[in-house]
């Protein structure tokens, strides 16, 4: 699938997911699954207290793998951006976490889920904040703009993750943090067992492994990079999903055992390591 076919196919998910919350609906997979299927990733991810302060439609619309807000340990003062921010809910939670004198920004192609965030932002009563519409493949933000940037199992949904990743290096200020949420393989699994196990955690295939990962990362420019697994998916959660799709859960269990994760992945650019004159870096060729 071409990355302007694969963009139009997370669109136009995402954009029914919104659609079905804003019906009051809980969103799940943009719709195309039951909730059965996508439970077992997208539930717990976030405290009552956090839940608690936030209209209902902002937590009815998490779609992620992960909380990249409780992770990313954000500090009073700093300026986030929420790569793929959906209906904002991470954009609201870190915006409470830098406080009056910070600022979150969410990123989202989605007219409907940027149309839900802002609905949200409005309830919540949350003045530092803006919702951008854009793709995480060309961010519409200066160089140098963000103190932290973060995301919610969105990456993994990119056709180009590495023009993602060099664009998440431009916007960051030297010293600057990546602290995102994601799903990573670890090791090998057969092809089509590895596309339902994707379809299943990540609606979109395109997970990737863990050594990977760390490899785009460090050829963006990242530094410190650190990868943590948050939840391991096992096939007992998604045997039916697996059955449905004509494979026989019983075989697929050991070739995929502790595989399939949600992870936080945590990277940084050294203060003083930045343009111009970055000749050494990749993101400057």
């Amino acid at each position: 699938m071409s990355e302007s076919n694969l963009q139009q196919v997370v669109k136009e998910k995402y954009g029914t997911a919104a659609k079905q919350v804003a019906k009051g609906k809980t969103a799940c997979c943009g719709g195309g699954a039951s909730l059965s299927g996508c439970d077992p990733i997208t539930r717990n991810l976030y405290a009552d207290a956090e839940k608690g302060g936030l209209p209902a439609e902002a937590v009815a619309a998490s779609l992620g793998c992960g909380n990249p807000t409780a992770l990313a340990k954000l500090q009073p003062g700093e300026v986030v951006l929420d790569l793929g921010s959906g209906g904002g809910i991470d954009v609201l939670l870190s915006a409470k976490r830098v406080g009056a004198t910070g600022k979150a920004y969410g990123l989202d192609m989605t007219d409907e889920m940027l149309a839900l965030a802002r609905e949200n932002q409005r309830k919540a009563g949350v003045e530092n904040v803006e919702f951008l519409k854009g793709t995480i493949e060309s961010i519409p933000l200066p160089e140098n703009t963000v103190d932290v940037i973060i995301s919610n199992c969105v990456i993994n949904l990119s056709g180009d993750k590495d023009r993602v990743l060099r664009e998440a290096f431009r916007v960051l200020k030297p010293g600057g943090r990546l602290a995102v949420s994601d799903v990573v393989v670890r090791g090998e699994v057969p092809v089509e067992i590895r596309k339902s196990m994707e379809l299943w955690v990540g609606c979109i295939a395109g997970a990737l492994q863990e050594s990977e990962y760390v490899e785009k990362l460090k050829a963006a420019g990242f530094t410190a990079i650190d990868v943590e697994p948050t939840r391991i998916y096992q096939v007992e959660e998604a045997r039916g999903f697996l059955e449905a799709a004509g494979l026989d859960a019983e075989k697929v269990a050991p070739l995929v055992k502790d595989k399939f994760m949600s992870a936080f992945l945590r990277a940084s650019i050294p203060a003083g390591n930045r343009r111009p004159g970055c000749v050494d870096l990749p993101c400057c060729h």
